[in-house]
């Protein structure tokens, strides 16, 4: 179905607990993701972006359940994701996948990689005994692998191919959602270039719907329809793609889209350089998390938290700067 909703959050939080004290006692939380909310329609990418350590990828994980959420919904095509069983959780596996960002260590050295790429399908039992090694051997081809591959381990395979062994064993469950987290950070421009065109060649034949966790602006420009800047553990603007790159409006989003290089060494552009570091999770800032690297910082910002607002055709922004 067109404009389906596939994965919608509302208001998800995780907070990690920090222990100490004589008796080891929790004494307070590591806010990871705090209070984030989207929703992604079928069949299209929604990027997440934002520093390393905002909370991406915990965000992408609890999605899956991977890990438990402290609080919020899930919804997966309207179900509820975190009120399932084992058993619907089980058959859920299927259809959310998730390709991890290392394709060195996300992979068994022990198995081969027909063995990597079947294991989960003969767990789930997705085909016949007798259709099995025929469609692993389509879908290794489907991601340009070769069937003598299968025998072969890990590390005889360049991190290129491991990352298109990590997108097989994903997509051989037939899902309907994918989280990429990550999936070109460790790889050559050339080798991200080939998994970027391979990722959206299967998503117009499978019609999938990607979650695209990276910290590389460029690329998420080239494979997101949508777009969510996160700063430490909250959403701070979202949007179409091309309404946010033609004109960010959060400070935030400002900063980071001004450090894209660019491709022409002559041309020259006004690099916002953020002041300080980056506060701690386990203590943010009271009011807006933001206000104390930003140079537009108000009174207000320093003591009443910004909500979310939609300027206009879903460009929506977290910042006191566009108070009515």
């Amino acid at each position: 179905m067109e404009n389906e909703i596939v994965v919608e959050v509302k208001n998800l939080k995780k907070y990690f607990p920090i222990k100490g004290g004589f008796f080891g006692g929790v004494t307070s939380e590591v806010k990871a993701v705090d209070d984030v909310s989207f929703s992604i329609p079928a069949g299209t990418t929604m990027g997440l972006v934002g520093e390393s350590g905002c909370g991406k990828s915990t965000t992408g994980r609890t999605i899956l359940r991977l890990i438990e959420k402290t609080s919020g919904d899930i919804f997966f095509k309207g179900e509820d994701v975190s009120a399932m069983d084992k058993n619907k959780l089980r058959e859920l596996r299927t259809k959310m996948q998730i390709i991890f960002q290392d394709p060195y260590s996300s992979l068994s050295p022990r198995l081969p990689v027909g063995e990597i790429i079947g294991e989960a399908v003969r767990e789930h039992k997705l085909v016949e005994k007798a259709e099995y090694q025929d469609y692993i051997t389509k879908v290794m081809k489907d991601c340009g692998l070769q069937p003598y591959h299968k025998d072969r381990y890990p590390h005889e395979f360049s991190g290129g191919q491991r990352q298109r062994i990590c997108i097989a064993r994903a997509l051989a469950l037939n899902p309907d959602f994918v989280v990429c987290d990550e999936p070109v950070s460790a790889l050559d421009v050339s080798i991200q270039a080939q998994i970027i065109n391979l990722l959206w060649k299967l998503q117009e034949e499978r019609k999938l719907t990607y979650l695209f966790i990276s910290h590389d602006l460029s690329v998420v420009e080239h494979i997101s329809d949508s777009l969510g800047v996160m700063y430490l553990g909250s959403m701070v603007e979202t949007g179409k793609t091309s309404d946010i790159f033609a004109e960010p409006l959060h400070p935030y989003t400002q900063a980071l889209f001004s450090a894209i290089p660019m491709p022409d060494p002559d041309l020259k552009k006004d690099r916002i350089i953020l002041e300080g570091d980056i506060p701690s999770p386990a203590n943010p800032p009271k009011g807006c998390k933001f206000h104390t690297r930003c140079k537009h910082c108000m009174d207000c910002c320093k003591e009443v938290a910004p909500e979310m607002k939609d300027v206009g055709g879903g460009h929506c922004v977290c910042c006191h700067l566009y108070d009515k």
